[in-house]
Protein backbone atom coordinates (compact mmCIF):
# COMPACT_ATOMS: atom_id res chain seq x y z
CA UNK A 1 0.00 0.00 0.00
CA UNK A 2 1.62 3.21 -0.98
CA UNK A 3 0.23 5.94 1.51
CA UNK A 4 1.85 8.82 1.02
CA UNK A 5 3.03 10.48 4.80
CA UNK A 6 0.82 13.56 4.80
CA UNK A 7 -2.45 11.47 4.14
CA UNK A 8 -4.51 11.01 6.86
CA UNK A 9 -6.77 7.42 6.90
CA UNK A 10 -8.46 6.83 9.89
CA UNK A 11 -7.83 3.66 11.39
CA UNK A 12 -11.60 2.11 10.83
CA UNK A 13 -10.96 2.79 6.79
CA UNK A 14 -10.37 -0.29 5.05
CA UNK A 15 -8.11 -0.12 2.23
CA UNK A 16 -6.90 -2.84 -0.05
CA UNK A 17 -3.15 -3.48 -0.03
CA UNK A 18 -2.68 -2.29 -3.13
CA UNK A 19 -4.60 0.90 -2.49
CA UNK A 20 -3.00 4.45 -3.51
CA UNK A 21 -3.27 7.83 -1.72
CA UNK A 22 -1.82 10.57 -2.42
CA UNK A 23 -0.57 13.92 -0.44
CA UNK A 24 -3.11 15.74 1.88
CA UNK A 25 -6.13 13.29 1.11
CA UNK A 26 -8.47 12.40 3.82
CA UNK A 27 -9.96 8.65 4.26
CA UNK A 28 -12.92 8.50 7.37
CA UNK A 29 -13.79 5.70 9.37
CA UNK A 30 -16.58 3.56 7.63
CA UNK A 31 -14.76 3.58 4.38
CA UNK A 32 -13.89 0.69 2.24
CA UNK A 33 -11.47 1.13 -0.60
CA UNK A 34 -11.36 -1.96 -3.13
CA UNK A 35 -8.07 -3.26 -5.32
CA UNK A 36 -5.88 -0.92 -7.34
CA UNK A 37 -7.44 2.56 -6.60
CA UNK A 38 -6.10 5.27 -6.90
CA UNK A 39 -6.38 8.17 -4.52
CA UNK A 40 -4.73 11.43 -5.55
CA UNK A 41 -3.68 14.82 -3.61
CA UNK A 42 -6.00 16.30 -1.79
CA UNK A 43 -9.04 14.10 -1.84
CA UNK A 44 -11.66 13.99 0.37
CA UNK A 45 -13.36 10.40 1.21
CA UNK A 46 -16.49 10.35 3.77
CA UNK A 47 -18.07 7.63 6.00
CA UNK A 48 -20.19 5.70 4.73
CA UNK A 49 -18.17 5.68 1.03
CA UNK A 50 -17.57 2.05 -0.43
CA UNK A 51 -15.95 1.67 -3.01
CA UNK A 52 -14.84 -1.08 -5.62
CA UNK A 53 -11.69 -1.55 -7.93
CA UNK A 54 -9.49 0.17 -10.04
CA UNK A 55 -11.14 3.40 -9.76
CA UNK A 56 -9.17 6.72 -9.69
CA UNK A 57 -10.35 10.03 -7.48
CA UNK A 58 -7.89 13.02 -8.96
CA UNK A 59 -7.17 15.99 -7.10
CA UNK A 60 -9.76 17.44 -5.04
CA UNK A 61 -12.69 15.42 -5.65
CA UNK A 62 -14.63 14.31 -2.77
CA UNK A 63 -16.86 11.57 -2.50
CA UNK A 64 -19.38 10.59 0.32
CA UNK A 65 -20.06 14.22 1.91
CA UNK A 66 -23.36 14.97 3.37
CA UNK A 67 -26.23 15.57 0.99
CA UNK A 68 -27.35 19.48 0.15
CA UNK A 69 -30.63 18.33 2.21
CA UNK A 70 -32.23 20.65 4.55
CA UNK A 71 -34.55 17.95 5.64
CA UNK A 72 -31.03 15.60 6.40
CA UNK A 73 -30.41 14.38 9.61
CA UNK A 74 -26.68 14.28 10.03
CA UNK A 75 -26.97 11.33 12.90
CA UNK A 76 -28.63 9.37 9.69
CA UNK A 77 -26.16 6.58 8.42
CA UNK A 78 -26.57 6.60 4.78
CA UNK A 79 -23.98 5.30 1.96
CA UNK A 80 -22.33 6.08 -1.30
CA UNK A 81 -21.83 2.97 -3.20
CA UNK A 82 -19.38 3.20 -6.33
CA UNK A 83 -18.71 0.16 -8.62
CA UNK A 84 -15.09 -0.58 -10.93
CA UNK A 85 -13.13 0.96 -12.90
CA UNK A 86 -14.51 4.90 -12.52
CA UNK A 87 -12.52 8.18 -13.03
CA UNK A 88 -13.83 10.97 -10.84
CA UNK A 89 -11.72 13.99 -12.43
CA UNK A 90 -10.82 17.23 -10.66
CA UNK A 91 -13.18 19.39 -7.89
CA UNK A 92 -15.68 16.17 -8.88
CA UNK A 93 -18.39 15.91 -5.77
CA UNK A 94 -20.74 13.12 -5.00
CA UNK A 95 -22.67 13.16 -2.07
CA UNK A 96 -23.94 10.31 -0.35
CA UNK A 97 -27.60 9.11 0.07
CA UNK A 98 -30.72 11.07 2.26
CA UNK A 99 -33.92 9.93 1.57
CA UNK A 100 -32.93 6.63 -0.23
CA UNK A 101 -30.43 6.01 2.09
CA UNK A 102 -27.94 5.18 -0.96
CA UNK A 103 -26.49 7.18 -3.95
CA UNK A 104 -25.12 4.43 -6.40
CA UNK A 105 -22.59 4.71 -8.90
CA UNK A 106 -21.72 1.91 -11.56
CA UNK A 107 -18.52 0.77 -13.54
CA UNK A 108 -16.76 2.52 -16.28
CA UNK A 109 -18.27 6.18 -15.68
CA UNK A 110 -16.41 9.18 -16.43
CA UNK A 111 -16.90 12.07 -14.26
CA UNK A 112 -15.03 15.32 -16.14
CA UNK A 113 -14.54 18.02 -13.36
CA UNK A 114 -16.61 19.76 -11.25
CA UNK A 115 -19.35 17.45 -12.47
CA UNK A 116 -21.82 16.94 -9.24
CA UNK A 117 -23.70 13.68 -8.08
CA UNK A 118 -26.33 14.63 -5.64
CA UNK A 119 -28.13 12.42 -3.24
CA UNK A 120 -29.76 9.47 -3.92
CA UNK A 121 -28.91 9.36 -7.53
CA UNK A 122 -28.49 6.29 -9.27
CA UNK A 123 -25.93 6.09 -12.18
CA UNK A 124 -25.22 2.78 -14.67
CA UNK A 125 -22.42 1.93 -16.68
CA UNK A 126 -20.56 3.17 -19.22
CA UNK A 127 -22.04 6.92 -18.47
CA UNK A 128 -20.14 10.02 -19.70
CA UNK A 129 -20.65 13.52 -17.16
CA UNK A 130 -18.54 16.40 -18.77
CA UNK A 131 -17.27 19.15 -17.24
CA UNK A 132 -19.55 20.81 -14.62
CA UNK A 133 -22.74 18.46 -15.51
CA UNK A 134 -24.98 18.40 -12.32
CA UNK A 135 -27.54 15.68 -11.15
CA UNK A 136 -30.51 17.00 -8.43
CA UNK A 137 -31.21 14.48 -6.28
CA UNK A 138 -32.91 11.36 -6.98
CA UNK A 139 -32.11 11.48 -10.40
CA UNK A 140 -31.58 7.88 -12.41
CA UNK A 141 -28.99 7.84 -15.63
CA UNK A 142 -29.38 4.36 -17.21
CA UNK A 143 -25.75 3.25 -19.23
CA UNK A 144 -24.35 4.78 -22.02
CA UNK A 145 -25.46 8.12 -21.93
CA UNK A 146 -23.86 11.25 -22.22
CA UNK A 147 -24.43 14.71 -20.44
CA UNK A 148 -22.33 17.75 -22.12
CA UNK A 149 -20.72 20.43 -19.84
CA UNK A 150 -22.41 22.42 -17.76
CA UNK A 151 -25.85 20.56 -18.37
CA UNK A 152 -28.34 20.57 -15.07
CA UNK A 153 -30.31 17.82 -14.62
CA UNK A 154 -33.42 18.21 -12.12
CA UNK A 155 -34.43 16.18 -9.58
CA UNK A 156 -36.31 13.01 -9.43
CA UNK A 157 -35.08 12.66 -13.76
CA UNK A 158 -34.23 9.99 -15.64
CA UNK A 159 -31.56 9.81 -18.54
CA UNK A 160 -32.12 6.87 -21.16
CA UNK A 161 -29.38 4.77 -22.26
CA UNK A 162 -27.73 6.29 -25.05
CA UNK A 163 -29.13 9.51 -24.50
CA UNK A 164 -26.84 12.40 -25.66
CA UNK A 165 -28.21 15.77 -23.47
CA UNK A 166 -26.17 19.15 -25.09
CA UNK A 167 -24.09 21.79 -23.59
CA UNK A 168 -25.63 24.24 -21.11
CA UNK A 169 -29.29 22.66 -21.51
CA UNK A 170 -31.76 22.18 -18.51
CA UNK A 171 -33.43 19.01 -17.98
CA UNK A 172 -36.90 19.46 -16.63
CA UNK A 173 -38.45 16.44 -17.54
CA UNK A 174 -37.37 12.51 -18.50
CA UNK A 175 -34.90 12.07 -21.53
CA UNK A 176 -36.23 8.94 -23.71
CA UNK A 177 -33.07 6.64 -25.13
CA UNK A 178 -31.47 6.59 -27.64
CA UNK A 179 -32.11 10.47 -28.62
CA UNK A 180 -30.10 14.16 -28.31
CA UNK A 181 -31.74 16.98 -26.46
CA UNK A 182 -31.07 20.40 -26.32
CA UNK A 183 -32.04 23.67 -25.21
CA UNK A 184 -32.82 25.67 -21.70
CA UNK A 185 -35.93 23.36 -21.30
CA UNK A 186 -34.27 20.77 -23.24
CA UNK A 187 -35.91 18.85 -25.88
CA UNK A 188 -35.55 16.33 -28.91
CA UNK A 189 -33.52 17.32 -31.66
CA UNK A 190 -33.22 13.96 -33.30
CA UNK A 191 -31.42 10.67 -32.60
CA UNK A 192 -27.85 10.08 -30.97
CA UNK A 193 -26.40 8.73 -33.66
CA UNK A 194 -23.05 9.26 -33.18
CA UNK A 195 -23.69 7.63 -30.20
CA UNK A 196 -25.18 5.59 -31.78
CA UNK A 197 -22.75 4.10 -34.19
CA UNK A 198 -19.83 3.95 -31.86
CA UNK A 199 -22.08 1.57 -29.81
CA UNK A 200 -22.38 -1.00 -33.20
CA UNK A 201 -25.84 -0.11 -33.64
CA UNK A 202 -26.49 -1.11 -37.18
CA UNK A 203 -29.34 0.51 -39.96
CA UNK A 204 -31.67 -1.31 -39.33
CA UNK A 205 -31.57 -0.89 -35.60
CA UNK A 206 -31.29 2.72 -35.95
CA UNK A 207 -34.15 2.96 -38.29
CA UNK A 208 -36.65 0.79 -35.82
CA UNK A 209 -35.54 3.17 -33.47
CA UNK A 210 -36.28 6.15 -35.92
CA UNK A 211 -39.91 4.82 -36.80
CA UNK A 212 -40.49 4.13 -32.81
CA UNK A 213 -39.85 7.78 -32.18
CA UNK A 214 -42.12 8.88 -35.43
CA UNK A 215 -45.54 6.92 -34.18
CA UNK A 216 -44.70 8.51 -30.73
CA UNK A 217 -44.36 12.23 -31.66
CA UNK A 218 -45.56 12.42 -35.35
CA UNK A 219 -48.05 10.30 -35.55
CA UNK A 220 -51.05 12.17 -33.95
CA UNK A 221 -51.77 9.61 -31.43
CA UNK A 222 -52.14 9.71 -27.99
CA UNK A 223 -48.94 8.67 -26.19
CA UNK A 224 -51.16 5.52 -24.84
CA UNK A 225 -52.43 4.69 -28.29
CA UNK A 226 -48.67 5.15 -29.60
CA UNK A 227 -47.37 2.58 -27.49
CA UNK A 228 -50.31 0.10 -27.74
CA UNK A 229 -49.32 0.66 -31.91
CA UNK A 230 -45.75 -0.15 -31.45
CA UNK A 231 -46.72 -3.23 -29.03
CA UNK A 232 -48.97 -4.54 -31.26
CA UNK A 233 -46.25 -3.69 -34.28
CA UNK A 234 -42.53 -4.48 -33.15
CA UNK A 235 -40.78 -6.99 -30.63
CA UNK A 236 -37.68 -5.52 -31.23
CA UNK A 237 -35.51 -4.71 -27.93
CA UNK A 238 -34.57 -1.75 -28.53
CA UNK A 239 -38.41 -0.28 -29.35
CA UNK A 240 -39.84 -2.11 -26.10
CA UNK A 241 -37.13 -0.46 -24.29
CA UNK A 242 -38.98 2.63 -25.31
CA UNK A 243 -42.14 1.59 -24.57
CA UNK A 244 -41.25 0.35 -21.28
CA UNK A 245 -39.15 3.79 -20.63
CA UNK A 246 -42.41 6.02 -21.73
CA UNK A 247 -44.80 3.78 -19.54
CA UNK A 248 -43.09 4.01 -16.86
CA UNK A 249 -41.97 7.61 -16.77
CA UNK A 250 -43.00 9.61 -13.95
CA UNK A 251 -42.38 13.63 -14.68
CA UNK A 252 -43.29 13.06 -17.83
CA UNK A 253 -41.33 12.82 -20.72
CA UNK A 254 -39.32 16.16 -22.93
CA UNK A 255 -41.07 17.57 -25.55
CA UNK A 256 -39.85 16.95 -29.62
CA UNK A 257 -38.26 20.36 -30.85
Amino acid sequence: MAIHPTAIIDPGAELHPSVEVGPYSIVEADVRIGAACVIESCVRIYSGTRMGRGNRVHHNAVLGAAPQDLSFDPARSTTLEIGDENTFRELVSVHRGSKEKLTRIGSHNYLMALAHVAHDCRLGDWNILANGAALGGHVRVDHHAFLSGHTAVHQFCRIGAYAMVAGVSGVPQDVPPFVTVDGHRASIVGLNLVGLRRAGFDQARRTAIKRAYRVIYKAGLGLSDALAQLNSQSAQADVLQIIEFFASSKRGVVSHR
